[in-house]
């Protein structure tokens, strides 16, 4: 009895430890659109044209904002201030924004305490000097290598992340800041055959310098901003980040205005506008153009973080910067040397290692 109950039993053992059937690979495609259908379905339209909207704004008006700024500068512009000026010109977009929520939405404004006052001052402050940095950068360097040096903000987003949120960083980010910062030195190193004709070397080097600087700043913006969110607002909605990018911008707008009247460049502006490439019309356009697609990019990247996740985000910043590159190479007549294009593979390739490992610690604390 005894061996006739294991003869039994034998059958039901081997299937328990029998392998899985193999997935083929039609299967693997069915079960993928099944996924995407569901997620589609559980989300109502109006939720996937603003995502769509959204997304195009940081493809399409981070890049247009930074080749205005390099326009500017190849037909005629001087002044570093006008720029970085124009970068926060535009602040009263996202107000215009943020004001319907509170009556269609049902929110209500954050209370501006003192130390949220005084974070939005210095966050203002550190966004002005920030875009000055930037300025520097598109002044003397190629719209293509400018945008390549500042995806090393990714680099500093991280690091003071680490440092001041206690942000986690695994293999996958300390992957993604060593091939950043390979793809740096690249450029660095092939700076002979990435020169306009009219910058000199101590220039050159100028620019070089201050885009680093300038990202690593606009790094260290991020983490201050996250610690904001955690420390004095205590909650983060849509709503909430609008009204931190309305403050910080306004304050940045001020720092920038104080600027621009020591430096008088607001006096410049006309006699620039007479000499620019294009007559007065076309100096206007730029400036304006440039203010709307740096504020529409802005949003773009806000909806998208609340709209979906921080991957996403990574995602679409990771491709916006050959979008850049490419788009300067082929209306702006950039050089574009091997080096170049190797530095810009290896900056994709340490986003998508740092988008892995985004990805890898949101689903293990998930």
């Amino acid at each position: 009895m005894v061996g006739k109950g294991m003869e039994e039993g034998a059958p039901e053992g081997m299937e328990e430890g029998a392998p899985k059937p193999a997935v083929s690979f039609m299967d693997k495609i069915s079960n993928y659109k099944k996924m995407v259908w569901g997620t589609y379905k559980s989300k109502p339209i109006s939720y996937w044209v603003l995502l769509l909207l959204s997304s195009g704004a940081m493809l399409v008006a981070f890049p247009a904002s930074s080749l205005l700024s390099r326009v500017y500068y190849s037909n005629g512009g001087k002044s570093k201030w006008i720029i970085s000026w124009v970068a926060v010109a535009g602040w009263p977009l996202t107000a215009l924004i943020l004001i319907p929520t509170y009556f269609f939405c049902k929110t209500s404004p954050s209370p501006l305490t003192i130390k949220l006052t005084l974070s939005y001052i210095v966050l203002g402050f550190l966004s002005a000097a920030d875009n000055l940095m930037y300025a520097y950068a598109y002044a003397y360097l190629p719209a293509s290598t400018a945008s390549l040096l500042a995806s090393s903000s990714l680099v500093f987003s991280a690091l003071f992340g680490y440092v001041i949120v206690k942000n986690k960083i695994n293999a996958s980010t300390i992957n993604a800041i060593v091939i950043i910062t390979a793809a740096m030195a690249i450029i660095g190193l092939d700076s002979s055959s990435d020169r306009y004709g009219d910058v000199t070397d101590s220039q050159y080097i100028i620019g070089f310098v201050w885009d680093i600087m300038g990202s690593a700043l606009h790094g260290l913006i991020f983490a201050l901003s996250e610690l904001v969110f955690l420390k004095l607002l205590g909650r983060r909605s849509f709503h909430v980040v609008l009204e931190q990018q309305v403050m910080v911008s306004f304050f940045a707008f001020v720092f920038t205005t104080i600027g621009m009247i020591a430096d008088n460049s607001f006096q410049g502006m006309s006699s620039e506008a007479r000499s620019f490439e294009g007559g007065k019309v076309s100096y206007i356009m730029v400036l304006v153009w440039g203010a709307i697609t740096f504020q529409l990019g802005v949003l773009g990247s806000t909806a998208v973080l609340f709209l979906a996740s921080t991957v996403l985000a990574g995602v679409l910043n990771a491709v916006r910067v050959p979008i850049t590159s490419i788009a300067a190479v082929i209306l702006l007549k950039d050089p574009m040397s091997g080096f170049k294009i190797l530095s810009l593979i290896i900056t994709f390739w340490g986003f998508a290692s740092y988008i892995y490992g985004n990805y890898s610690l949101s689903k293990d604390s998930s």
